[in-house]
């Protein structure tokens, strides 16, 4: 395995598991999840995290590129109050510069199954995918129980393993639960899935990156460059298919930066700032931007059919005249355009 892209590819986990965490603590300041534990889990991750802003070194360059993020959370009770655009900076500008633990790789990518898990309930989802590979590496750990510290959870891995648990577990069932999967392999840590999205994150102010994160349409030479990067420099078009399929480029590329939040909003900023439209309009109009810059591109439109966009209304309640809705879908649509490559 190539030693470089190793420590690539751990540095990239360990910035998805800060921007977990980050997100975990976002969510449970909700008023359903005020218990006692669930406080205190929340009181430590907090102090997780501030350890690990604590620990950049801010002589660093692109440490101090990003200092104004590295000084906010360096603080305990900068993390009181977390609004959503915080979560969004913070994935953004924070996590890719949190550096890796000293424990092995597949421990560090278990927790992150783990936090993905923790979150997906959190957010009411069901993380499929998270949960099927996490009974995998449930039954890898269960070959090698003579492990004293995986006899210790062998009560935890026959419920994983055996029972509906991990279907009918609340987040209270998560939480604290410690793993140290160091036996299992973790070449899949080298991929071309990680060396991807690694790369995007990391090079978030090249040309074209930074146009589709600023919602600017690409010409021909940005698509060739894209394709010279991701289907060359990093691997092949056949990996590339092999983990995206006929995703475009640029389609691929934004969701994993998002859309800048000043773009999204000049691009509804006729439906934003207008004195024509109500509140609930408004506030609908501001639940697909949150998502759009969170997401990328926002190709299913049934997902306006759920809350948060549904909390005061659907849009044919919303939008009596369906010619405002209609223009509204138009800008929906440019967007995804502009992310076409």
């Amino acid at each position: 395995m190539n030693q470089g892209w190793a420590t690539a590819n751990r540095i990239a986990l360990q910035g998805a598991i800060f921007n977990l965490e980050f997100q975990i603590a976002y969510k449970l300041q909700a008023l359903e999840y005020q218990t006692e534990r669930l406080k205190t889990y929340r009181s430590n991750l907090v102090e997780i995290m501030t350890g690990k802003v604590q620990e950049l070194n801010r002589e660093n360059f692109a440490v101090h590129q990003h200092i104004r993020y590295v000084d906010t959370y360096s603080v305990v009770s900068n993390y009181n109050l977390i609004e959503y655009e915080d979560t969004l900076a913070v994935q953004t500008e924070l996590a890719p510069l949190i550096l890796p633990d000293e424990e092995a790789v597949s421990a560090v990518r278990f927790d992150a199954l783990m936090y993905g898990i923790e979150l997906g309930y959190l957010a009411g989802k069901k993380y499929t995918k998270a949960k099927s590979d996490l009974i995998k590496r449930v039954n890898e750990i269960a070959r090698v129980a003579n492990i004293p510290e995986i006899q210790a959870k062998s009560d935890l891995i026959q419920q994983l393993l055996h029972t509906v648990y991990l279907d009918q577990a609340g987040v209270n069932e998560f939480l604290n639960t410690e793993w140290n999967d160091s036996e299992l392999e973790s070449d899949e840590l080298a991929n071309y899935k990680a060396k991807a999205e690694y790369y995007v994150r990391e090079h978030q102010d090249d040309l074209v990156i930074a146009k589709l994160k600023r919602n600017e349409p690409l010409t021909d030479e940005d698509i060739r460059i894209l394709e010279e990067i991701l289907w060359s420099e990093l691997g092949t078009k056949e990996d590339y298919k092999k983990e995206y399929g006929e995703k475009p480029l640029g389609e691929f590329v934004r969701e994993i930066v998002g859309l800048d939040m000043n773009a999204a909003k000049e691009a509804f900023s006729e439906y934003l700032e207008s004195a024509n439209y109500d509140s609930r309009q408004i506030y609908f109009v501001n639940q697909i931007v949150e998502y759009i810059v969170h997401n990328g591109v926002m190709k299913d439109l049934s997902v306006l059919q759920e809350s948060p966009f549904t909390d005061r209304g659907s849009v044919v309640d919303i939008f009596t005249d369906l010619s405002v809705w209609m223009g509204i879908r138009k800008v929906i649509e440019q967007i995804n355009a502009n992310a076409v490559a």
